[in-house]
């Protein structure tokens, strides 16, 4: 039960402490392939390693990731219900004590300025959406926390509230037995009190029946001498 309301009281503290979050993107480069280039970035609470599972996560819902991660690197990849071929780019690196989310591209590698900078106005609002689901997947997952404490501690509740029905109708029950108890104890010592006067009188009656023995006896014995004298 203690470890029960010692896991609510964290969750309600953490609610507590939590606010909401304002999501800022900002232009930012990045060195990819000892290239600088332009991308966007969001800073974001939690560590790298953390940041980084939920992007590869985020991304391959409408991506395909080449193998390793450092950069995260699109094969194809759906912008706006259109399919692209060529990479996308997309890192975390620390940032105070949270961690960056980023994501550009390589103009170069793109076959038409035109579409390299479709894709690249593109991205600060997949990095948004990204800082969205991430922080959203972050209080759904407090939620259902909070729901699972929530569960245990009504479990407690109720296993509680059967324990003290079952308690009271075992008081209840004892109080009968306990009158019963009583009933048959008082009983018992008026019984006690009656074979006490009954042997009392029984010791009475045998003195009184011992005295009336001797004098039959000696009737008999004076009828006996009598009888004897008889010639």
């Amino acid at each position: 039960m203690q470890k029960v309301i010692a896991a609510l009281l964290w969750i309600m503290l953490c609610s507590v402490s939590a606010n909401a979050q304002t999501i800022v993107v900002k232009k930012e480069p990045a060195r990819i392939k000892g290239n600088n280039l332009p991308g966007f970035e969001t800073e974001l609470e939690g560590n790298t390693a953390d940041v980084t599972a939920a992007l590869n996560k985020y991304l391959k819902v409408f991506a395909r990731l080449k193998p390793g991660n450092n950069p995260i690197t699109t094969s194809e990849i759906v912008i706006s219900n259109i399919s692209y071929k060529y990479p996308v780019y997309a890192l975390v690196r620390e940032r105070g004590s949270g961690a960056a989310a980023w994501m550009g591209i390589n103009a170069g590698e793109w076959p038409s300025a035109e579409e390299a900078e479709k894709v690249q106005s593109e991205l600060e609002r997949l990095v948004r959406d990204f800082a969205v689901t991430y922080y959203r997947e972050q209080v759904q997952a407090r939620i259902d926390e909070s729901q699972r404490a929530v569960q245990a501690v009504e479990r407690q509740q109720q296993r509680l509230t059967t324990e003290n029905r079952n308690l009271n109708i075992r008081l209840e029950n004892n109080q009968k037995e306990k009158l019963q108890l009583e009933k048959a104890l008082e009983a018992n010592k008026l019984e006690y009190l009656n074979l006490l006067t009954r042997l009392e009188q029984n010791k009475k009656s045998q003195d009184s029946l011992a005295v009336v023995l001797e004098q039959v006896k000696k009737v008999l014995q004076a009828h006996q001498e009598r009888k004897e004298k008889i010639n």
